[in-house]
This record gives structure tokens, C-alpha cells and sequence, in this order.
């Protein structure tokens, strides 16, 4: 049984950055993807960002594309989410999630294990 608890979140000025972190236990790290997901209040939970196993292929939502960088280390059991440049529509909790497949997917109904999730929001 994988562990996840996120840290990070709190509240950020559009234009602003900020790290999410991941901190996973209870399992191997380096067998799992590991993926960000965001679910803003009334919406659905979307994807965000996964990076596989090994860390040597990553893939973004088109709506972060080029502001949000994911990577892991493996040393630490952590993955992280660099945000930069974040607008109000970034305001969302942020859940972690963890997958036994190589590279993850975009669809949150196949993920294995989920953290609870850190606030992030941004104001104007």
C-alpha cells in the first residue's frame, strides 16, 4: 500500500511561482509513474502532469503546457510539481497520485493510489 502526502500549496499572486510536493511511502518509488492531478471547486478532477518510472518521459495538460515542469527523485521518494507564471484558473486542490504502469495516463479512473490533496490558490 503506497502513501502519498503533498506539501506546497498555499496562496500565490498570478504571474507568481510555486513547488508542489509529493512525498511517497509504503511502496517501491521506482516502480511506479507518478502523476499530478487538480480538481477546481464545481469541476471535474483534470489531469495535470506524469512523468514515468524511470523519469524519461513526460506529458502535460495543454493548459499547463510550458508553465508546469514535473520530475522526481528518486533519493527522496518525492516527485515534485514546479509552477510557474500561474493564473486564477491554476486555483485548485492538487492531488498526487501514483500508478503501476510504466508511464501513468491522463485518465484519472486508472491511477492506483492518491494523496489527499493541497490547496493551491491564485489571486488576480
Amino acid at each position: 500500500q503506497v502513501q502519498l502526502v503533498e506539501s506546497g500549496g498555499g496562496l500565490g499572486q498570478a504571474g507568481a511561482s510555486l513547488r508542489l510536493s509529493c512525498a511517497a511511502s509504503g511502496g517501491t518509488f521506482s516502480a511506479y509513474a507518478m502523476g499530478w492531478f487538480r480538481q477546481a471547486p464545481g469541476k471535474e478532477r483534470e489531469f495535470v502532469a506524469a512523468i514515468s518510472r524511470t523519469g524519461g518521459t513526460k506529458y502535460y495538460a495543454d493548459s499547463v503546457k510550458g508553465r508546469f515542469t514535473i520530475s522526481r527523485d528518486t533519493a527522496k521518494n518525492t516527485v515534485y510539481l514546479q509552477m510557474n507564471s500561474l493564473k486564477t484558473e491554476d486555483t485548485a486542490v492538487y492531488h498526487c497520485a501514483a500508478d503501476q504502469s510504466p508511464n501513468g495516463s491522463r485518465d484519472s479512473g486508472l491511477w492506483d493510489y492518491w494523496g489527499q490533496g493541497t490547496l493551491v490558490t491564485v489571486a488576480s
